[in-house]
C-alpha cells in the first residue's frame, strides 16, 4: 500500500511538472500548481497516516454494524493533521409518565414529552508527531428546561509506538468497562442507556481523569490486558466519591480527599476474540472497578463485569448485510457503605452494611437489508434490601424493540418503542424517534 501511495505521487507530480513546462510561466500559473500541489500533499498525507493507524489495529476493530462516515480531507494544525466532525442525537416522542426524567436516567435519553436534544458532540482528532495522537470531544446538550449544557467529555493521548505491544491512554475518558460504557451515545444500537449501566455508573457513565496501560498478548488470537487508574471523584464516578453517592447509601455523604494510592481508583479488563467459522466472531471480556466511596472514611466499592458480543454476517453479504449480532452485558456492585447520618432523617443514624445491587441487559440485532436494521432489547437492574428506603435502588426491567433506517452513512432514523416496569411504582409505555447527523469526518468506532 505503500508504495502504491509513493507510485501515485510520483505520477501526479510529473503531471503537474509536466503541466508547468508546456504552460506559460506566470505567477498566477505558478500559484495555482502549487495550491494543487499542496491539496495533494495533504490527502496523501491523509491517506498515510489511516495506513500506519492499521499497523496498530486490534483485530475486533473491523467494521462496525452502523455505516461509518466516508473519511474527509484533514485540516492541517501545528505539526499533524485534525480531522472535524460534528454530531447531533435528536429525540422526540410520549410517555405515559409525566416526569419522563424519572424514567429515562440516562445523561443521553430522551428527557421530556416533545423534543430532546440529548447529544450535539464535537470531535477532534489527529496525529501529533510520530508517538502520540490526540483526541476530543466537547458535547453539548439540552436539559429538560431547554438551557444549554456544555462538558469535556473526553481528551486524551494515545501513544503510537511503545515496544514490546504497550499502549498508554492518558488524559479525560471512559473507562473500559465492558463493551457499551466507552462508547458515545450516537454509536447506541439503541435510543436509552441500558438500565444496569444507569444503576452502577450514575447517568454519565464512568469516566475520568487518568492513564490507562494496555499489553496486547503475543498470541495467536487477539487478547488484550489493560488497567485504567483514575480520579475517583466527581459525578462521572457515581459508585465512588460522587457526590450524588448518597443516592446509593441513603447517608449524608463525607467529605474525602485522597491520602493514598488505596483512594483512587482502578479499573482492570482482560478482552479476547476467536472466529466461530468463517461468517461467525465471538468476543469476550471481563472487567473490574475498584476504589473509595464517601458514605465513611474507608469505605470501599468493588463492580464486576462480564460481557460477550457475537456477530454472524453472510458470506455473500454486500455492504455488510444481511446480519444478525447479539450483545450481552452482566454487572455486580458491592457497596460497602459506612456507619452514617441519614440523609432524610438527620436524627437516625444508619448502620454500616453491605449493598448489592446486579444488572444485566441483552440486545439482538438483525441487519434485515442494506441500511435497514431491526433490534430488541430487554434489561433490568435489582439491589438487596437496605436499612432505607432508595427509589434508585428499586427493581425494575425494561423491553425495547426498535427499527432503525440509514439513509446515507452521515444519517440515521430510528423508532423505538418502551415498556417499563418499576417495583411499587407501576407500569409505563413510552415510544420515542430518533434523529441523527454527521457533518465533517468521525473516527471508526470499535466492532
Amino acid at each position: 500500500m505503500k508504495k502504491l501511495v509513493q507510485a501515485a505521487t510520483a505520477v501526479v507530480a510529473a503531471m503537474i511538472w509536466s503541466s508547468h513546462v508546456a504552460a506559460q510561466t506566470t505567477d498566477s500559473t505558478a500559484r495555482r500548481q502549487q495550491r494543487m500541489l499542496d491539496s495533494l500533499v495533504i490527502v496523501i498525507k491523509s491517506l498515510q497516516d489511516r495506513i500506519d493507524s492499521l499497523g496498530r489495529a486490534r483485530p475486533d476493530s473491523a467494521a462496525a454494524t452502523q455505516p461509518s462516515a466516508a473519511p474527509q480531507a484533514p485540516v492541517r494544525s501545528g505539526s499533524g493533521y485534525m480531522n472535524i466532525g460534528f454530531v447531533t442525537l435528536a429525540d422526540a416522542g410520549w410517555s405515559s409518565e409525566p416526569d419522563v426524567g424519572s424514567l429515562q436516567v440516562g445523561d443521553h435519553d430522551p428527557a421530556v414529552r416533545g423534543f430532546t436534544l440529548p447529544n450535539a458532540e464535537v470531535t477532534l482528532d489527529g496525529a501529533v508527531d510520530p508517538y502520540f495522537r490526540g483526541f476530543s470531544n466537547i458535547v453539548l446538550k439540552l436539559d429538560s428546561n431547554g438551557e444549554t449544557g456544555v462538558e469535556l467529555e473526553e481528551a486524551y493521548l494515545l501513544t503510537t509506538s511503545l515496544p514490546w505491544n504497550l499502549q498508554i491512554k492518558a488524559g479525560q475518558f471512559f473507562a473500559e468497562f465492558g463493551r457499551q460504557n466507552p462508547q458515545h451515545p450516537h454509536s447506541w444500537a439503541f435510543v436509552d442507556q441500558p438500565l444496569a449501566l444507569n444503576r452502577m455508573f450514575g447517568p454519565d457513565g464512568l469516566r475520568s481523569q487518568g492513564a490507562r496501560i494496555s499489553w496486547l498478548l503475543p498470541t495467536n488470537w487477539y487478547a488484550e490486558a489493560m488497567l485504567g487508574v483514575f480520579n475517583s471523584a466527581g459525578g462521572t464516578a457515581f459508585s465512588f466519591r460522587s457526590d450524588e453517592s448518597s443516592e446509593i447509601h441513603g447517608g449524608v455523604s463525607e467529605e474525602r480527599g485522597v491520602k493514598s494510592g488505596g483512594d483512587l481508583l482502578l479499573v482492570p479488563r482482560i478482552a479476547t476474540s476467536m472466529d466461530l467459522t468463517a461468517t461467525q466472531v465471538l468476543l469476550l471480556g471481563a472487567s473490574a472497578a475498584f476504589g473509595p466511596n464517601n458514605s465513611g472514611p474507608n469505605a470501599k466499592t468493588q463492580v464486576y463485569g462480564a460481557d460477550a458480543y457475537w456477530k454472524w454476517k453472510s458470506a455473500t453479504a454486500h455492504q455488510g448485510f444481511p446480519f444478525v449480532s447479539s450483545q450481552s452485558e452482566v454487572l455486580f456492585r458491592r457497596y460497602d457503605a459506612a456507619e452514617r447520618q441519614s440523609a432524610e432523617n438527620p436524627g437516625v443514624t444508619l448502620p454500616s452494611e453491605r449493598l448489592r445491587d446486579s444488572g444485566a441487559y441483552s440486545e439482538l440485532l438483525w441487519g434485515i437489508k442494506p441500511r435497514w436494521v431491526a433490534g430488541i432489547r430487554g434489561d433490568y437492574a435489582a439491589g438487596d434490601d437496605a436499612s432505607f428506603d432508595a427509589v434508585l435502588r428499586a427493581d425494575r426491567y425494561r423491553m425495547s424493540p426498535n427499527v432503525t433506517w440509514y439513509p446515507t452513512e452521515f444519517s440515521k432514523l430510528r423508532l423505538q418503542y418502551n415498556y417499563d416496569h418499576r417495583s411499587g411504582i407501576g407500569r409505563d409505555h413510552s415510544l420515542w424517534f430518533q434523529f441523527e447527523f454527521l457533518l465533517g469526518a468521525h473516527a471508526a468506532h470499535k466492532f
